[in-house]
């Protein structure tokens, strides 16, 4: 993280980089599975699924089913519950589309009772679309409320899909 503990954008001519780190009251197993388990996910992301076998080289699609294809890539890196890498191209609009593949990094790391969850996501164009990366601060702020709580979170982006926007 930066000075501030606050996500960042680096952009060195070619890419751009966005870090989240916060800390969850949950274990490291708890939180691996809501991040993979496709229902769990559908609660703090907007009521997208995600599916995939989650092995190293595997697809993995993300979206609403009969609604709206989010995302699609490839599971990289999986060392269950410490590290997930995944390749991510966004589909759900034109514009997002333009930005092409990007990478998404999962990193847990235990701290006593709770977790550090480290999100980089990285490998976008300087020029990429805000909303490629804008929405995980509501995804990852749904996703600790769920796990410390049991309760969904209302954030814009929720309120947004719920109301079929």
């Amino acid at each position: 993280m930066n000075d501030h503990d606050e996500p960042y954008a680096v952009v060195d001519g070619a890419a751009a980089m966005t870090v989240f780190e916060i800390y969850i009251k949950t274990t490291p197993d708890r939180l691996w599975s809501a991040i993979t388990d496709p229902e769990t996910r559908a609660r703090y992301s907007f009521g997208v699924r995600i599916d995939s076998d989650w092995t190293p080289g595997s697809r993995y699609e993300s979206g609403v089913p009969g609604v709206i294809a989010i995302a699609a890539g490839e599971n990289v890196e999986v060392d269950p519950p410490r590290r997930l890498v995944q390749t991510m191209t966004a589909l759900w609009s034109d514009a997002v589309k333009a930005a092409g593949e990007s990478r998404v990094t999962w990193e847990i790391e235990p701290v006593g009772s709770s977790c550090r969850l480290r999100v980089t996501h990285d490998r976008l164009p300087a020029d990429a679309d805000s909303e490629v990366f804008g929405g995980w601060p509501m995804i990852l702020s749904g996703l600790k409320t769920l796990l410390e709580s049991g309760e969904d979170l209302d954030t814009p982006g929720s309120l947004r899909y719920a109301a079929g926007g």
